[in-house]
Parts: structure tokens; C-alpha cells; sequence
């Protein structure tokens, strides 16, 4: 897990809310939206089938961790999640939290409106308000 570097573009993009046991939890910073992205701390993994089978389990449980987690902080009509990498090749997994009076409801996120930043100091406070839902 030394070897293991966060691609230059989710750094940019995202806070660290906390590490589960293979994958960093990140919070996106765009406030439109609940969003955590999931990254395996695995060097040179692009998909999850490169994943050796107890990584590919373990990631499965920190995503219903994260999920679990989302659902009872919001309460959201659904839960979306997706391993794209068409932008960031490493892998990681968008979990994100959907109402339907969300701006891009019922369709991706993606491209639909600007991502809206936090005011100062609520992406750290919300993270605070997490980490023990997510069992961090």
C-alpha cells in the first residue's frame, strides 16, 4: 500500500473524510449533491476485476458501509453508485445521495449544473457529522 498515490484530479476535487480498511473516503466538493467518492488505496487498479476477489469483497462491504451511512444522514430517494473512470483512470466509486428535487433528478449528476462549493468551514463540519455514521 505504499506505492498507493491519489490520481492529482480527486485530490483536487475532494476532502479525505477517513480510510476504511481498503479505500479512502472522500467527500466531493460540490454541495449540490451528497457525495463521497470510494478509492481503493490499491496501485495501478483502473477496474474493479483487477481487484483480487478479498479486495473486490472488501470494496462491496465499504460501499454498503457508505451507503448505509448516506441513507441515514439524508434519507434520499435513491442511492447512485458508479466505478466510471472516463475522466480519472484510477479507480474509485461515486456514491451519492439523490432526491427528486435534486437539479439533475432523475438523470446523472454529471455536466447537469455547476458544482456549487461549500461556504467555509461546512464541507469540514459535514465530515465531522459522518465519519460516525460511516463507522470511521
Amino acid at each position: 500500500m505504499t506505492d498507493f498515490a491519489l490520481h492529482p484530479q480527486l485530490a483536487a476535487d475532494t476532502l479525505e473524510v477517513g480510510r476504511y480498511p481498503l479505500c479512502r473516503v472522500l467527500l466531493m466538493m460540490d454541495a449540490t449533491y451528497p457525495w463521497l467518492v470510494l478509492v481503493p488505496q490499491r496501485k495501478d487498479i483502473r477496474e474493479i476485476h483487477e481487484l483480487p476477489p478479498a479486495d473486490r469483497a472488501a470494496l462491496m462491504d465499504e460501499i454498503v458501509r457508505t451507503t448505509e451511512g448516506l441513507q441515514a444522514r439524508y434519507n434520499p430517494t435513491k442511492l447512485n453508485g458508479a466505478a466510471l473512470g472516463n475522466m480519472v483512470p484510477q479507480l474509485h466509486v461515486h456514491v451519492i445521495a439523490r432526491f427528486a428535487t435534486d437539479p439533475a433528478w432523475p438523470g446523472p449528476v454529471w455536466g447537469k449544473v455547476p458544482p456549487r462549493p461549500y461556504a467555509a468551514g461546512e464541507a469540514e463540519k459535514l465530515i465531522v457529522s459522518l465519519r460516525p455514521l460511516l463507522g470511521l
